[in-house]
């Protein structure tokens, strides 16, 4: 079984979408030539059933057969985390014990939307984290573009010294520089536990956000090769190389990441690489047009030209 996550996990968390059939079912084909393709680029880990795995689309029996699926293909070769956000606290329970029976390496978990004050936050995350118990490790997803709750350094703070099994923040909240600097100013100064930081948005600030010392990434980006070579990189002392590295991909990972548009864009890339066999997202999800085709293929060219040229 592989190591559950810890305030000192680093390296690339790739976050997996869900592929689907042009019938709209799970594909599980696709979903083995995906993992294969993950582990082949040098991913540290993978994390299942997040906001790009269109988890909140899947039945509940999509979402078990899907875990197991995926548990039993990894076989235990790399970390998985499984995203068990859920509306109701007794259903995330009840599907987190099952992702951790199954051998999963930890939960990712975003907050409750619209929570309004650090009280509420404080108040939703204390009951969770408690109702889960200290032997269960989560990774808080701050990602308040789609959330729609702003979850402070204050807040946080208090989350990591009231529970210990809060061992990891998936930062990506926008802009949300200086609010790294923060976190780890605290637990530099030894005034507060550190714990593991791993950046989304695809990736787009990831240098600088090595910079102000996360520990990697877990975000979804279609060309994962690009971020394992930017944090080895980077943690080897290569800061340069891997600043060049970040910037040969940098317009296709910006064009990818566009906000509830990316998920379709990252698909077909993946489609186009010959990884998945369907790129279609379950509706309401974003479709891609003509000149989208048209548009992803230019970018496309051009990065393989960079690269061979």
């Amino acid at each position: 079984m592989a190591e559950k996550i810890n305030e000192t996990t680093r390296g690339v968390y790739i976050i997996a979408p869900t592929p689907f059939t042009q019938t709209g079912e799970v594909d599980f084909a696709s979903t083995d030539s995906l993992i294969d393709f993950y582990f082949e680029t040098g991913v540290t880990g993978m994390t299942i059933l997040g906001v790009l795995g269109e988890a909140s689309k899947l039945a509940p029996t999509e979402s078990r057969a899907f875990l197991e699926h995926v548990m039993k293909r990894v076989d235990g070769r790399k970390p998985v985390v499984v995203g068990a956000s859920n509306p109701g606290t007794d259903n995330l329970v009840r599907f987190a014990r099952q992702a951790m029976d199954l051998g999963a390496a930890g939960l990712m978990i975003a907050p409750q939307p619209f929570l309004k004050t650090d009280d509420q936050v404080f108040g939703y995350w204390a009951e969770v984290l408690t109702r889960l118990g200290p032997d269960i490790p989560v990774c808080y997803q701050d990602y308040p573009q789609t959330s729609n709750t702003v979850s402070s350094v204050s807040v946080l703070h208090r989350l990591i010294d009231a529970f210990p099994n809060f061992v990891m923040l998936k930062h990506e909240e926008g802009s949300g520089l200086p609010k790294i600097t923060k976190m780890r100013e605290r637990s530099d100064k030894g005034e507060g536990r550190r714990v593991s930081i791993l950046v989304g948005n695809g990736g787009l600030y990831l240098p600088q956000e090595l910079r102000r010392g996360v520990d990697g990434a877990m975000t979804g980006f279609a060309y994962p090769e690009m971020l394992v070579g930017v944090v080895e990189k980077f943690h080897a002392g290569d800061l340069e190389g891997a600043e060049d590295l970040f910037d040969t991909y940098l317009p296709i990972l910006r064009h990818e990441q566009q906000l509830g548009f990316g998920l379709a864009i990252r698909k077909e890339v993946l489609k186009r690489r010959g990884i998945i066999a369907c790129s279609d997202t379950r509706h309401p999800g974003p479709k891609l047009t003509a000149r989208d085709h048209q548009e992803l293929g230019e970018l496309m060219s051009r990065l393989t030209a960079k690269l061979h040229g």
